[in-house]
């Protein structure tokens, strides 16, 4: 796959372990990895971009957590063999030890069937264009196909971004030395940051190709970024990377949403790209493959329905806890990472 010439992409976060205590596919499945194709993952419009992408990515996070690096090499390749064509991965993920695996399995040709994806922390030129360039040295290649300021969650970060010598000028180098296609920004956090960053990129002459948000069946009922920023989006054209399908297997807890809901439930939002989620076994890979490949969105029936179930256990957001608490925030853990 060159730069000017991949096809089709996927992307998405989070079904947790939890998926294979409530979704079952037959030990043999489980062992042999995906199942039986019932039909292609569906594709759609990254936005302005003029690709596409599958309703189905997987996460990045979860492959360095694994205690046998094979295993995740493994789970890199059964996803892409199984039809997802979209990796997300990060700078920060497990010390580098994700993308270090992904470079691993990326190997023999896996390389140009997928279109990648990281992201980045540093909010000066200096320190942003250091990860970049360590994060393509980890991933084994000369570029990734899209390249998002990561965690956007504070206040300052648009005013860092866009200063002079700001993370901005690494960025805008990188897609010129051909290191990124696409840029984009993500963040978990608020409404009104990913709004204030939006306003920040239009005063600074700068279109974003994506932007990285959470979307799933709790999020309407507390700080929703679907009702307040997912329009907005929409409205500009840009492509939409919908995360945390299941909150990190915390919106399970609640007992007000199955995996399998809650997955189709994100999948099926309008506007929505793709969804990407977070996989660390052969199982979990096959049970969301399963559910990607044919796909077709619930109604609107349905999902008000799924809302209006989960709505009372959503209202304070305690099962969104990378809304609420700093569980999530990696750079409020690490903030020398800004630099």
């Amino acid at each position: 796959m060159t730069r000017r010439g991949f096809v089709g992409w996927t992307m998405a976060a989070a079904v947790g372990q939890a998926m294979s205590q409530w979704l079952g596919f037959g030990e043999a499945q489980a062992a042999g990895g995906p199942p039986p194709a019932e039909g292609p993952i569906p594709r759609r419009p990254l936005g302005r971009t003029g690709e596409s992408v599958t309703v189905l990515g997987l996460g990045g996070s979860h492959i360095g957590r694994q205690a046998d690096p094979a295993e995740s090499v493994r789970i890199i390749r059964g996803a892409v063999d199984g039809g997802i064509t979209f990796l997300d991965n990060s700078w920060d993920y497990n010390g580098g030890e994700s993308e270090r695996r992904m470079g691993r399995a990326l190997k023999d040709g896996y390389r140009e069937r997928v279109c990648l994806m990281t992201k980045f922390d540093g909010r000066d030129q200096k320190s942003a264009a250091r990860q970049i360039d360590e994060s393509l040295r980890r991933l084994q290649t000369d570029h990734v196909d899209l390249l998002q300021f990561h965690e956007i969650i504070r206040p300052s970060d648009p005013e860092r971004i866009f200063a002079a010598h700001g993370a901005i000028e690494a960025a805008l180098a990188a897609r010129k030395a051909g290191k990124a296609r696409f840029l984009g920004f993500t963040g978990h956090k608020s409404p009104d940051l990913h709004l204030a960053m939006l306003k920040a990129c239009e005063a600074h002459g700068f279109h974003p190709d994506t932007v990285q948000l959470p979307l799933n069946v709790m999020d309407a009922s507390y700080e929703s970024f679907e009702a307040r920023v997912l329009p907005e989006l929409t409205r500009r054209g840009i492509g939409v990377l919908g995360m945390k399908p299941l909150g990190d297997g915390e919106l399970l807890r609640s007992h007000a949403v199955a995996p399998e809901d809650g997955l189709r439930y994100a999948m099926s939002v309008p506007g929505v790209s793709v969804t990407i989620t977070g996989v660390d076994s052969m199982e979990i890979l096959a049970q969301a493959l399963a559910i990607a490949r044919g796909f077709e969105p619930l109604d609107v029936r349905r999902r008000t329905a799924l809302r209006e179930a989960a709505a009372a256990a959503a209202a304070n957001g305690q099962y969104e806890l990378y809304k609420t608490s700093h569980h999530f925030d990696s750079t409020h853990q690490h903030p020398e990472w800004l630099g």
